[in-house]
């Protein structure tokens, strides 16, 4: 039975990809999953056109696509976008600037998965995020 959390977490909570477009309804949302110390994982619904801005973060970032179809414009490759399609895996660096692009004919879902923190950061920083586990 699910504990109804807006997230889940250590307590074996559990939903569908379903029961989240259910909840959130017509694109454009956001909806985190994970969050953790040390993780977060966040399902992101757009329409075709619905860009992101040109940003970049001080942590790695990669992305599960779930559903339709986007492009990603990387840094040091702008003539040559990673075009991604539901089964696809994206990964960007950080500190590289990307710029997420849903096309095709409808709606994209993708599961983003990072360090929590900071954000889109039109900047870019001076160093990597730093990430201390205690054991």
């Amino acid at each position: 039975m699910p504990l109804n959390n807006p997230i889940l977490d250590a307590a074996l909570n559990g939903i569908s990809l379903d029961e989240i477009k259910k909840e959130m309804g017509p694109p454009p949302w956001a909806r985190a999953v994970v969050l953790a110390d040390h993780v977060s994982g966040v399902v992101i619904c757009q329409n075709p056109g619905q860009e992101n801005d040109n940003h970049c973060h001080d942590y790695d970032e990669w992305w599960a696509i779930l559903e339709g179809e986007i492009d990603w414009i990387v840094e040091g490759r702008e003539d040559r976008p990673v075009e991604a399609k539901a089964g696809s895996f994206v990964f960007v660096p950080a500190m590289t600037f990307h710029l997420i692009c849903p096309k095709g004919d409808g709606p994209s879902v993708r599961l983003a998965m990072s360090l929590p923190g900071t954000g889109h950061m039109h900047e870019r920083p001076d160093r990597r995020a730093t990430i201390t586990i205690d054991r």
